[in-house]
């Protein structure tokens, strides 16, 4: 057994008075014009910047020249702050300023939005750069009431807690009150009782009808260093998300039941599908502004939060049982974004049968393998279990998991894996779940998870307590329907670039050495915008 100290977040349902839900909406939109504030001023110093570079452009000095000369400060949470004091006012003094009720607002709810404008800048830059994997992350834009979540964030002295549980029923945040709770908290409140757990902050957010809390803590686990005995007698488990089922298991979850190899997917969204198109249709025949309109907005929320709450519970449930069971849980590295792109196509090349591909992807959407894919990620390093993963490009449905012979011209009609050489007759998703578990590979020790990217080999994603080396950086391309794809900030990738450098027209083609230099230095202007002294 291994002790560790881990950030781990607890979420409890709020049941707020209509006089605190009214609150909360104040506070959530306070911190909207907090981060509103911050993002304004990086915009402002980030425009100013590329007039001055433009200015000296048109005076005929070198673009690389340019960048290079120009320096402007860009403001950060610190100096966002001053500039917020002394803008805000005080309605208590009758000084007027954008935000003179500032007084009754907890001071973190302005400092959190101040640091998540920080954040949003950053990913942004590193997008840019190709520092940050994943997808392109786009120009920070401004939060607008009914488009972005209504959410706030509370930190406090550890010390002299200002958020703590004054029951286990009732949540006290700093400088609002004590808030019921939907739920108990009895299991949380004994292990902060017990020194196991402290609160380091809390974040208060709307999904659909419902508020909720999510308690960020410092908890101190037991981790076990190695399978239990039940766990080794069970041994590993080929995991095949699927959208027929849920998932198909190489081996029956339950001994005694040998059904329980093919989990049943409930598919919560082709359930509500019917509720949310009369709650849609409704909401579309209403009129913009109206009471009405936000009733029948409302409805729609509703049900979508329902639909993700099924989901949710489903898959908790599945991967729980698969961590504390078995000793290895193998799954695929599927690419997700790349299996739910749209066949839309282009006008000159429009695709084929997209109607549908679209209820294909919206079919794979509502199983969620990637949240599954999440969960058994980190649960199997709570209960002692371990990761696998097979490589995203192996032909698990294709290939016998008895003989090794494969088949090539199998099509996603074919719901029966027949093998012609040792004359297996299966269920293609039990076939696959047997190779999944076979040739897997085991993730490296410390509990490391391969990450799923848009695009390109699978990496490591570091882990409390453990050291994984930079990527490679040099790997920038990655192959897309047999042709090459650069990779954003790499060379040969796009560079993002705000609304305004958008909006100049596009540079004219030359010769291949002509744009290779421009392309770097696109690169080489984006390093240098989060220079010291440089927006970013």
């Amino acid at each position: 057994m291994a002790t560790e100290a881990v950030l781990r977040a607890y979420r409890f349902t709020l049941d707020p008075t209509p006089a605190q839900e009214q609150r909360l909406l104040r506070w959530c939109g306070n911190a909207r014009l907090a981060f509103n504030f911050a993002l304004a001023a990086k915009k402002h110093s980030h425009e100013q910047w590329r007039a001055e570079v433009d200015a000296l452009l048109e005076q005929g000095v070198p673009e690389a020249q340019a960048r290079k000369t120009v320096r402007v400060p860009l403001p950060a949470k610190p100096g966002v702050q001053k500039a917020f004091q002394a803008a805000r006012g005080d309605d208590r003094t009758g000084t007027a300023g954008v935000c003179p009720w500032w007084h009754e607002i907890n001071t973190y709810v302005f400092q959190s939005a101040f640091a998540d404008a920080d954040r949003a800048w950053k990913n942004w830059l590193d997008s840019v750069k190709g520092v940050r994997a994943g997808r392109r992350v786009g120009y920070p834009r401004f939060k607008k009431r009914g488009r972005s979540r209504d959410s706030f964030r509370l930190h406090h002295d550890v010390k002299k807690p200002g958020i703590r549980l004054a029951t286990h029923r009732r949540l006290r945040l700093a400088s609002f009150g004590e808030v019921r709770l939907h739920n108990s908290a009895r299991r949380l409140a004994r292990r902060i009782t017990r020194g196991e757990a402290t609160v380091q902050s809390v974040t208060v957010s709307r999904h659909g009808h419902r508020w909720y809390a999510s308690l960020l803590c410092t908890d101190t686990l037991t981790v076990p260093d190695r399978p239990s005995r039940q766990q080794q007698v069970r041994g590993a488990v080929g995991v095949d998300a699927g959208v027929k089922v849920l998932a198909a298991l190489s081996k029956p979850l339950t001994d005694d039941d040998p059904h329980s190899a093919l989990i049943t997917n409930p598919r919560p969204l082709r359930a509500a599908s019917h509720r949310l198109a009369k709650a849609q249709q409704k909401l579309a025949r209403t009129q913009k502004g109206s009471a009405r309109r936000d009733k029948a907005r409302r409805r729609v929320a509703r049900l979508h939060h329902d639909v993700a709450l099924q989901r949710d519970t489903a898959l908790h449930h599945l991967t729980k049982r698969l961590a504390t069971r078995f000793a290895t849980v193998a799954v695929e590295d599927l690419h997700v974004a790349g299996m739910t792109r749209s066949a839309r196509g282009t006008p000159d090349a429009p695709g084929r049968r997209v109607r549908q591909k679209a209820g294909l992807n919206r079919a794979i959407l509502d199983s969620a393998p990637g949240e599954l894919r999440r969960q058994i990620a980190y649960k199997t390093s709570w209960y002692g279990s371990r990761l696998a993963v097979l490589d995203r490009h192996w032909p698990s449905s294709k290939t016998c998991s008895a003989c090794g012979w494969r088949n090539p011209s199998l099509t996603l009609a074919d719901r029966v894996f027949t093998c012609t050489d040792c004359g297996l007759i299966l269920d293609r998703d039990l076939n696959a779940a047997r190779n999944i578990e076979r040739h897997a590979q085991p993730v490296a020790p410390g509990r490391g998870e391969t990450a799923v990217r848009d695009s390109g080999p699978a990496r490591q994603t570091p882990v409390e307590g453990t050291q994984v080396p930079p990527p490679n950086r040099a790997e920038g391309r990655s192959q897309r329907n047999g042709k090459t794809r650069p990779r954003p900030g790499h060379p040969g990738g796009a560079i993002l670039r705000s609304p305004t450098q958008r909006a100049a027209p596009p540079p004219q083609q030359g010769t291949p050495k002509q744009v290779k230099s421009e392309q770097r230095a696109l690169i080489t202007a984006a390093h240098e915008l989060s220079g010291p002294g440089a927006p970013g």
